[in-house]
């Protein structure tokens, strides 16, 4: 008989399905669908959702509130021994506060090949004149994290159009 795999709770696709709880979360909420959680050995220290439109705070990304949260857990601003894993590929200013931040990995869901900095138009994350590089992981639930982006943009170009 076979049974179907164990869900393994310290995998990247677990961590990036909690990640994607909170896209959905800015997505009842009006906000553009991108989560962030941050784990630190193993366990989730930090969630957030975006929150730009909520806050009126150009800065209230997912990214920068989950960031926020893990420094005041860990008791310090560097999360050397943390991850983030986030649906879609982190801005420049996001890119930025990671290096700041000396977060050790970066998992992201589906890239943004406009405005990425972690690989999408520049790596932030990998420039040899910056005090850090983060380990990149791009891809994990991409499919996923993608489709819940279109289907707001979608969405929200049909309702303009009424």
């Amino acid at each position: 008989m076979d049974f179907p795999p164990e869900i393994d709770l310290h995998s990247d696709p677990f961590f990036m399905s909690q990640a994607l709880r909170q896209a959905q979360t800015a997505y009842l909420a009006g906000e553009v669908p991108i989560g962030a959680i941050i784990v630190q050995e193993g366990q989730i220290i930090a969630r957030a959702a975006n929150q730009v439109e909520t806050l009126k705070d150009a800065t209230a990304h997912a990214e920068m509130l989950a960031l926020t949260q893990a420094q005041s857990v860990v008791g310090d601003w560097r999360l050397t021994d943390c991850d983030l894993y986030v649906t879609k590929e982190p801005c420049p200013m996001c890119a930025g506060a990671l290096v700041h931040t000396r977060v050790r990995r970066v998992i992201f869901g589906c890239p943004s090949p406009k405005d990425g900095a972690c690989g999408g138009f520049i790596n932030l994350l990998d420039q040899p004149t910056l005090n850090h590089a983060a380990e990149i992981v791009s891809g994990i639930m991409a499919e996923e994290s993608a489709m819940l982006l279109r289907t707001f943009f979608q969405e929200a170009r049909a309702g303009k159009k009424q």
